[in-house]
């Protein structure tokens, strides 16, 4: 097809002197249109920070797979560099470095900005809560995606999905736990709702960087953490240091990971790019998934093979009480916080929805899987 036919196609008038470079579309074609307006005169380099150590396994390597994507189907016009926790912005300033447009986006959970805003801890996980196929169904075809962009939109940001931890494990711990009595006193890495939670059991939450775990365990400055799950564990090397690994992951049962993205900057972009960042989080949000659930499988059975190392399950009465815990702490919190009440209901109202769906069917399953 010669240019001037290609143009047309794109609904932009050609002129007879057309020879050189694309016209722009820009001013004959709105973004309200069906016909996506493209500037091909124009190179866009974004910067992508992240919560996340540089090419810390699946979540950094993801977001490093994620900007090529983009670099590819965009034809080089969009190029994001990404940065890992500290490279170009402290780990856990990224809420507010794309929201006041010092960098564009940034890769990591909602939770972690619940110090100002503490309605977001629930798009990333609630104890004992959704799980990773559910929190995608509520998000991507629930109602959940409108809900999120409301919560940021005060501060010029978009949210995308794009990666699930899915079940995550309990965590290490140097003490058997046959009772709830036996997390009193217990210093544990934990975060977020959950760590709130273990605090409600007796226990001491501690926010710590993953550089700083290992060394604290082994040294007793703390009883337990968790981490992430049988791949990520294995390699921080947690299972020299501590002997018992308990599971389930009650206080995370399927962890949304984000990408933010400034919303002025996003909405000056072409139409095409638009869609390629969104279409590329999506990809990331199943790849990621995917890879956790491949390497789990693998490395747990390395974690298995580990001579002393015990891996439990936490008895039934303890699920029991930290579920009750859950309830008294989700309560508190929307009495006292009228945002998180209204996504903690949409929340709350699409697991009622589909729970019977899921009781019928993945329950049902799994529980008779030969």
């Amino acid at each position: 097809m010669d240019k001037r036919k290609f143009l047309q196609k794109l609904g932009v008038a050609a002129t007879a002197g057309v020879t050189g470079s694309l016209l722009s579309c820009r001013e004959t074609v709105s973004k309200k249109a069906d016909v996506p307006y493209i500037n091909f005169n124009k190179t866009y380099r974004w910067k992508m920070t992240t919560t996340w150590p540089p090419n810390f396994p699946v979540v950094g390597e993801g977001c490093k797979m994620m900007a090529d994507w983009v670099r590819k189907m965009s034809g080089g016009r969009m190029d994001i560099t990404v940065y890992g926790g500290g490279e170009l912005i402290p780990a856990l300033e990224g809420f507010d470095a794309v929201s006041n447009g010092a960098i564009e986006m940034n890769h990591g959970a909602a939770y972690y900005w619940a110090g100002k805003l503490p309605a977001a801890q629930i798009m990333t996980t609630v104890p004992f809560g959704m799980d990773a196929q559910q929190m995608d169904a509520w998000i991507q075809a629930g109602g959940g995606d409108k809900i999120w962009q409301e919560l940021y939109e005060p501060y010029g940001l978009m949210a995308f999905p794009a990666g699930n931890t899915a079940v995550q494990m309990g965590g290490w711990f140097n003490k058997e736990i046959n009772s709830i009595q036996d997390l009193k006193g217990l210093k544990m890495r934990i975060p977020g709702l959950g760590g709130k939670v273990f605090a409600r059991a007796g226990g001491t939450p501690m926010l710590q960087s993953g550089g700083e775990i290992y060394t604290n365990l082994e040294r007793g400055v703390i009883d337990a953490t968790e981490w992430i799950g049988p791949y990520h564990d294995y390699l921080m090397g947690f299972h020299q240091v501590a002997k018992y690994y308990y599971y389930p992951g009650w206080h995370e049962p399927g962890s949304v990971l984000e990408l933010l993205v400034n919303k002025a900057k996003f909405e000056e972009l072409p139409t095409d790019l638009q869609e390629i960042i969104t279409s590329a989080a999506l990809r990331l949000n199943r790849w990621m998934g995917a890879e956790f659930d491949a390497k789990n499988g693998e490395y747990l059975e390395k974690i298995k093979a580990v001579e002393g190392l015990e891996l439990r399950r936490f008895p039934d009465d303890v699920l029991q009480t930290l579920q009750k815990y859950t309830d008294e702490i989700m309560s508190e919190m929307i009495e006292s916080d009228p945002l998180a009440r209204r996504v903690y209901e949409a929340f709350n109202d699409f697991r009622s929805t589909i729970r019977p769906w899921m009781d019928i069917s993945n329950k049902i399953y799994y529980e008779t899987m030969i």
